[in-house]
């Protein structure tokens, strides 16, 4: 083998070149192009604390179409008049994202996401078993009944229809066969998600779960939207797609009910670069995506987040910091300017002679071996009593104080 060819290196990642042996590969049925299914607008906006206005959603919807997103999910128009309001001003956009809505099995609801004008809906109905015990009260039957009609109706009004019957990981399974199969047979929807509502599955079962999707809805996409509870949301969502789903459903920042949802940057790199796909996304827009829709409910990404991070190529250890210019791959599993990034030098307490010539070199300064020396001990210093990284302000008090005359 020679380690330096491959679909592993790519020129601007270099991964684990084992990602692509026959034995980790064994039983994947990739499917030949995978869709991306933005649910920031609706899912993302179920975030506790989180609230985007018409306008908001409006800003997000454009910026999602020109990272190149397929369909973007604008939200739950039974929700509020703002939300109806604000679905159907994306839909008249002209995108060239396909606009779908949100609703329950329940003509009303349909109803309004066809005045919205949106091009297709997500119907969803419990399939977990507490759900339908519990928060619905339901009979099995009663579930599988409300999935027909909701359904037919969608249809019968000219929307793209996606089955969504949540909770399904936590269902009775012979009861889920049951379900599924009714509907494909006496319904048929155009697509049907699996849903990992509380993102209690591990990616195994998620892998069992997506073959009998598949075995059972025959010819129909399979959509996979997972939730991120024990942090397995981007894992899922990449079992789905080997055992053959299409489509994946992703918010931005990973936004979403509890602990959130798949991130869409996280998804598209994992599937880019670990899979070998080459998506038409722009994936140097990720980061100036991720901080619009920070910025807008007022939130703030977290520092270390994969990809989109401040940190995310940020590097305090001074081992290896020389790496960052001569070399950048050997220290990163992609080049920073991939995703819209730059690597990031944090002084802190472990920083070290390089740390701080590659800092006065990003600020255009000078110094010599002694006064770097000098720096050194007094960045130490200064995050050890801050308890944190060393600020830029902070370094040019530090830098004045070892080159003064």
């Amino acid at each position: 083998m020679d380690i330096e060819k491959g679909p592993w290196a790519t020129g601007y990642s270099w991964v684990s070149p084992m990602n692509y042996f026959d034995e980790a590969r064994k039983g994947f049925t990739l499917p030949k192009n995978v869709v991306f299914h933005d649910a920031t607008l609706r899912d993302g906006e179920q975030t506790p604390g989180v609230v985007l206005r018409r306008e908001d959603k409006i800003e997000i919807a454009k910026m999602l179409d020109e990272v190149g997103v397929d369909r973007i999910e604008a939200g739950m128009p039974a929700v509020s008049e703002e939300d109806f309001e604000a679905i159907k001003s994306i839909a008249k956009l002209g995108l060239n994202a396909k606009i779908m809505g949100f609703c329950r099995a329940v003509r009303g609801d349909i109803d309004l996401n066809v005045k919205a004008g949106t091009w297709g809906v997500l119907i969803e109905t419990p399939a977990g078993y507490l759900r339908i015990r519990n928060q619905y009260r339901w009979t099995e039957e009663e579930a599988i009944r409300r999935s027909l009609d909701g359904i037919r109706y969608a249809r019968s009004q000219g929307q793209y229809v996606v089955f969504f019957p949540f909770d399904a990981t936590r269902a009775d399974v012979n009861f889920l066969e049951r379900m599924l199969a009714t509907v494909y047979n006496e319904a048929r929807p155009d697509a049907v998600a699996l849903v990992d509502t509380t993102g209690s599955a591990m990616p195994q079962a998620i892998t069992y779960l997506t073959n009998m999707y598949k075995s059972i809805m025959k010819d129909l996409p399979v959509e996979i939207h997972t939730h991120n509870d024990l942090g397995m949301a981007t894992a899922n969502e990449l079992a789905a797609i080997a055992a053959g789903a299409e489509v994946v459903h992703v918010c931005i920042n990973g936004l979403g009910e509890r602990c959130g949802n798949a991130a869409l940057d996280e998804v598209a790199m994992a599937l880019q670069i670990l899979y070998g796909y080459r998506l038409s996304l722009k994936f140097d827009k990720f980061q100036e995506l991720s901080r619009l829709a920070a910025r807008l409910p007022g939130m703030k990404v977290p520092l270390s987040k994969p990809v989109s991070g401040t940190y995310a190529f940020g590097r305090e250890v001074g081992l290896g910091m020389d790496m960052i210019k001569a070399a950048p791959l050997t220290v990163f599993p992609y080049l920073p300017e991939f995703v819209g990034q730059k690597p990031t030098v944090i002084l802190g307490k472990k920083s070290g002679n390089l740390s701080i010539k590659f800092k006065l070199e990003q600020m255009g300064l000078d110094a010599t071996d002694d006064q770097v020396k000098r720096m050194v001990d007094d960045v130490k210093n200064t995050a050890i009593r801050n308890k944190g990284p060393v600020s830029d302000e902070q370094f040019t008090v530090i830098y004045k104080a070892a080159t003064a005359e």
